[in-house]
């Protein structure tokens, strides 16, 4: 199962700009896979996330455009206000459809395209967040012979996210996040 990945999607919400920016900060600059981000932003504000995760992590972080490839080592955060598909030709397609839970970027569809993408090659991750987006998302990975890992709740800023996948399935894993990065650092990608 370790060599099988061919990506890795997160997502979170409140508190998870932290989490994320840890992972990124301490990932392995050798790491292979694309890492797919969708974050709950603030849709008015569109500079400065990508720039300050740069400035932590070992990996490029960009915003993609729309029909954009994947490429193995880089980051992809899902830019503001739109939402992010991935595409089974390894493309990502952006979108302004309406708000889902609230939400654009949603992180429910982007979870559910990269399952549709890469079924059992697709390592999904959940971490800290306020509201249940995601948790369906999370389950269709899982339900597509995808790996999912859960941020243990106790160590959530706010517990509703992962608490709301839990209800949905039981993950592979349920961590703290220095344990998601050295599940990560550990795969041979």
């Amino acid at each position: 199962m370790l060599n099988d990945f061919k990506a890795v999607v997160i997502g979170g919400s409140a508190g998870s700009f932290s989490v994320v920016t840890k992972i990124l900060s301490q990932l392995r600059p050798d790491f292979k896979l694309p890492v797919i981000i969708c974050l709950h932003r603030l849709k008015h504000i569109r500079s400065g996330l990508v720039e300050g995760l740069n400035l932590k992590s070992k990996l490029q972080v960009i915003e993609p455009c729309d029909k954009e490839k994947l490429l193995p080592g880089k980051v992809y955060l899902a830019p503001s206000n739109y939402h992010m598909f991935i595409e089974y030709d390894n493309t990502i397609s952006l979108s302004i459809e309406e708000p889902l839970n609230h939400s654009r970027p949603s992180i429910d569809h982007t979870f559910f395209s990269s399952a549709y993408a890469y079924r059992n090659k697709l390592l999904g991750i959940i971490l800290t967040g306020a509201n249940k987006d995601g948790a369906k998302g999370m389950k269709s990975i899982h339900d597509k012979g995808g790996f999912t890992i859960v941020q243990d709740p106790i160590t959530c800023e706010v517990d509703t996210m992962p608490k709301s996948a839990l209800r949905e399935f039981e993950p592979n894993l349920i961590l703290a996040p220095e344990k998601i990065i050295e599940y990560l650092n550990q795969l041979d990608s």
